[in-house]
């Protein structure tokens, strides 16, 4: 079985890497604010051939890196792991979740105090859905949730108060959506599995948890792809 990991920094999956012990097959040559951009680890272990890649944050990275690498690559799986922001505060911090709905919040216009969104507008999708389950893959229990992915993470009152209005969605991240699009041009199935490290509100760093949900991230995953070295 052929699984591709996608993540926007290392440091998402970092455990993930050192517990499995990933092999680098390709680094960038290049580094944005510390963050390596592209890079490429493998491990083929039992029948699981395990590939990730670590794209940059954001949409527009995401959506390059992938393109190229799927035009070149196929897989049986892709899962796209990282943090994100939580309008639900049902949901704990650092709680473990999969998103089976993305949506690309901002992609649309503006209409005097209304949005049209990009499907309106009649050039495109703005919502994607995963396309496999982890119920496929084992008796995994996380909540399922839809999601947003923005280029601009929300913390203003206001803003928040008028996106939730127009859509309630309980998570915002910044790839997610990208990932499901790219999946779904390249006939991959697909899983997003995040952790929240925050709620979103005005911006409060001392009240993220960012490395409670990068552990917990990485517990899950780990986990995850032990059980696809059985079923593969």
């Amino acid at each position: 079985m052929r699984v591709l990991l996608v993540a926007a920094t290392q440091q998402e999956v970092g455990l993930l890497i050192s517990d499995f012990r990933l092999t680098v097959l390709r680094a960038s040559p290049f580094s944005i604010s510390e963050l390596d951009v592209a890079n490429i680890y493998s491990l083929t272990t039992h029948n699981l051939q395990l590939t990730t890649v670590i794209t940059g944050v954001g949409m527009v990275a995401t959506g390059f890196s992938l393109g190229k690498h799927l035009a070149v690559n196929q897989y049986d799986l892709a899962i796209n792991l990282g943090i994100a922001g939580s309008f639900d505060r049902s949901i704990a911090l650092g709680e473990v979740v999969e998103i089976i709905e993305d949506s690309f919040s901002e992609l649309g216009a503006e209409d005097g105090d209304a949005f049209l969104p990009i499907d309106q507008l009649g050039f495109g999708e703005s919502t994607f859905k995963a396309s496999s389950r982890l119920a496929n893959f084992g008796n995994f229990n996380l909540k399922q949730t839809v999601a947003i992915t923005v280029n601009t993470v929300h913390g203003n009152d206001k803003s928040i108060q008028y996106l939730t209005d127009r859509i309630q969605p309980q998570l915002e991240n910044m790839e997610g959506a990208a990932f499901f699009y790219a999946c779904k041009q390249a006939g991959i199935p697909c899983l997003q599995i995040r952790a929240v490290s925050n709620y979103v509100e005005k911006r409060n760093r001392g009240n993220w948890q960012i490395g409670l949900a990068i552990k917990n991230l990485n517990t899950f995953a780990a986990e995850l792809i032990r059980q696809l070295q059985v079923v593969s």
